[in-house]
């Protein structure tokens, strides 16, 4: 522990300096959150001098301890604290708090020095960092040895009321207290505000006990006792086969003449009077702006001085390690650079079956294939590992006792699961997967954004793709979900034909390292496909790819994905012996089929061609693929409960219904 803030006048003095700091800024911006900032300023000032270990100038060293800061709405509170710590940020960076292009936007943002995480919709972040405790429990017991344990840290955090009322946060706090993650340490912000005022209007539970209940230790301290502080987090971090939530209570605005203890302190700057009240009642210079008094200045670098020797000693110790362990030094380097094997494609295309199958089983022979020669893959299911076929077999599953395996059972916990892969994926050294029905995406949608938003390269399984899901009826098939995850920004959406495609989308979902992948999967048995001989693996590559080419110009272009490619090659040989000749184009990903230019596009969907595309689920999103005429024989409603070939028939989605449809569309395109 650093002893360099034991000086009570030079705490205060800390501590205001990160309190006025935060507030010039959101006053100079006229937007941002104060509140939090000056409420927990003496918890972070305590937990950033003498117990958190970081180098500001390797921001990326291994070891270091995460910190997150989950209410991200106080993110004034993390930036002030970055800059005094000595991090890459600078007083022009502060002075420029959510402005464009700033270091400073208004929640925390992954990418910049110090951020370990994006924060903002609540909850997240507290999730997250369960994640990023699994991934260090791993290396840990991969890595530790008797004489060195080169990994040691913890994951430490600043939760809110908030926070803790978020779906997610429970769902991921009750993974913790199974798993006994006792490097988690989390402070909880416990000021009783929120923006519609006091938390008793919607929140009167007993945390203490809940968390109790979920098998985390808990301690009840005062937030502004820096005695009370100190001595928590020694305690949390003597306990290791907990997590450890602190619950500290504070003043929300402490300072603040007229607003502590107010909701309006919450969201909104204090006001340029206001300002001037609470510099005045924390005797501080009322007519400067953004002062950091030379002491502070000189104590952080001290406190810098010391966190630096605490790197350097480890480095010393890791490079013996490496001599001494050359082995597990390899290992090391193979986790965290993750180099792609060159014969990649070529063996996860060996492992699928030419038999017929679900892209869902072949998926799961690739997945055990992948992790056989890639040992950074980690993943499991929401409890549905059996239906998702997503299980190693070869390897054994992660406890609490043990986490030498590499399965991870998540519990019917989809929203926690995401979260819990982007704490994983933002740990370094792990490319995780998670799966569930396709249907149950909805629970995901927050935490696949935020994957999107950070370019995690996590891999989302997602089966039981359709309609076609059949008896279990319309609560389980999904209709609108392909689409809204085709709208996520960043995101690539598979939704593969045969096994072939299937073997092809996780090449690219392994190889891409900046975009997470879904892959949507069949629950039923499909053909492996036959297509033209001019067809290459690098055609299917580019996401739309003509799997059957016309015989001379083509009267119509059939654009289909999945299961419902067959059956338009199947419409197109029908069509072909009533004099209309067809293109199909098997559309494995509009996401990778936009990212070509318009001369291939237009190459697969010619200009002026009408076109019909053929997928059991929302016509939404599809009208942006051409100008063409277009008829979509889609899904635009819920489905029935009954066997997939009924379903198949009532929706229309058979060979012979969309051959009469495509012919009687094109007569009346030429009326």
């Amino acid at each position: 522990m650093n002893k360099a803030g034991d000086s009570r006048e030079i705490a205060e003095l800390s501590v205001n300096t990160i309190r006025m700091l935060s507030v010039d800024a959101i006053q100079k911006a006229n937007s941002g959150h104060p509140g939090m900032p000056m409420g927990m300023a003496d918890c972070a000032f305590v937990l950033w001098t003498k117990f958190l270990n970081y180098n500001p100038d390797k921001p990326l060293w291994k070891n270091r301890d995460r910190f997150i800061l989950s209410a991200g709405h106080g993110s004034m509170l993390l930036y002030s604290l970055l800059y005094l710590s000595g991090y890459d940020f600078s007083l022009e960076d502060i002075k420029s708090f959510r402005q464009w292009g700033s270091k400073t936007p208004g929640h925390p943002e992954y990418g910049f020095p110090g951020i370990e995480t994006t924060t903002g919709p609540l909850g997240q972040g507290f999730a997250t960092g369960v994640g990023m405790a699994i991934a260090e429990k791993i290396m840990a017991q991969k890595f530790n040895t008797k004489n060195f344990s080169p990994v040691n840290h913890k994951i430490f955090g600043i939760v809110s009321d908030g926070d803790l009322m978020e779906g997610v946060a429970s769902e991921a706090a009750s993974v913790a207290g199974h798993l006994g993650l006792g490097n988690i340490i989390y402070i909880y912000d416990h000021n009783k505000i929120t923006i519609e005022g006091s938390t008793d209007f919607a929140f009167t539970e007993d945390v203490k006990k809940r968390f109790d209940a979920y098998g985390w230790h808990t301690i009840l301290i005062d937030g502004h006792d820096h005695q009370q502080i100190e001595t928590a987090i020694e305690e949390s971090l003597n306990e290791t086969s907990k997590p450890s939530l602190i619950i500290a209570k504070t003043h929300i605005g402490f300072g603040s003449p007229e607003k502590q203890d107010t909701a309006s302190v919450h969201g909104s700057p204090l006001g340029a009077e206001e300002v001037k009240r609470t510099k005045k009642n924390l005797k501080w210079p009322e007519d400067k702006d953004f002062y950091i008094p030379e002491q502070v200045t000189e104590f952080f670098n001290s406190v810098k001085e010391i966190k630096i020797k605490e790197y350097n000693s480890w480095v010393e110790k890791f490079t013996k390690w490496r001599m001494d362990h050359p082995e597990l030094a390899r290992d090391w380097d193979v986790m965290y650079k993750q180099e792609i094997p060159e014969n990649l494609e070529e063996e996860l295309l060996n492992s699928v079956p030419e038999e017929p199958c679900a892209t869902r089983v072949a998926s799961g022979k690739i997945i055990n294939k992948a992790a056989e020669i890639m040992p950074w893959l980690y993943g499991g299911s929401a409890d549905l590992a059996p239906s998702t076929k997503t299980y190693l077999i070869n390897f054994k599953s992660i406890s609490k006792d043990d986490f030498s395996g590499r399965n991870i059972h998540f519990g019917i916990r989809e929203h926690a699961m995401t979260a819990i892969m982007n704490g994983m994926s933002l740990y370094g050294s792990f490319v995780p997967f998670g799966s569930t029905f396709l249907v149950f995406s909805d629970y995901m949608k927050p935490a696949i954004r935020m994957s999107a938003l950070m370019k995690l390269q996590n891999i989302y399984v997602f089966t039981h793709d359709s309609i076609f899901v059949g008896e279990d009826g319309p609560t389980h098939q999904p209709v609108e979900h392909i689409a809204a995850l085709r709208g996520i920004p960043g995101l690539t959406v598979f939704r593969p034909a045969d096994s072939v495609e299937t073997a092809l989308c996780w090449t690219y979902a392994l190889t891409n390292k900046r975009c997470p992948a879904a892959l949507c999967l069949t629950r039923q048995k499909i053909q492996t496909l036959k297509r033209d001989k001019s067809v290459s693996v690098e055609d299917i590559k580019k996401g739309g790819y003509i799997i059957r080419h016309e015989k001379n110009k083509p009267d119509v272009v059939l654009v289909a994905t999945g299961s419902e490619v067959e059956l338009s090659l199947n419409s197109a040989e029908d069509l072909n012996l009533k004099g209309i000749d067809a293109r199909v184009v098997s559309m494995v990903s509009l996401d990778l089929f936009y990212n070509q230019d318009i001369v291939f596009q237009e190459n697969i969907i010619p200009k002026g061609v009408p076109v019909v595309v053929v997928e059991a689920a929302s016509s939404q999103g599809w009208y942006r693929i051409t100008r063409n005429p277009i008829l979509c024989l889609t899904m635009d409603r819920f489905g029935e409960s009954a066997p997939y070939q009924v379903l198949a028939d009532k929706f229309g989605f058979t060979r012979e219904n969309i051959t009469k449809a495509v012919e009687f569309w094109l007569v009346n395109l030429k009326v």
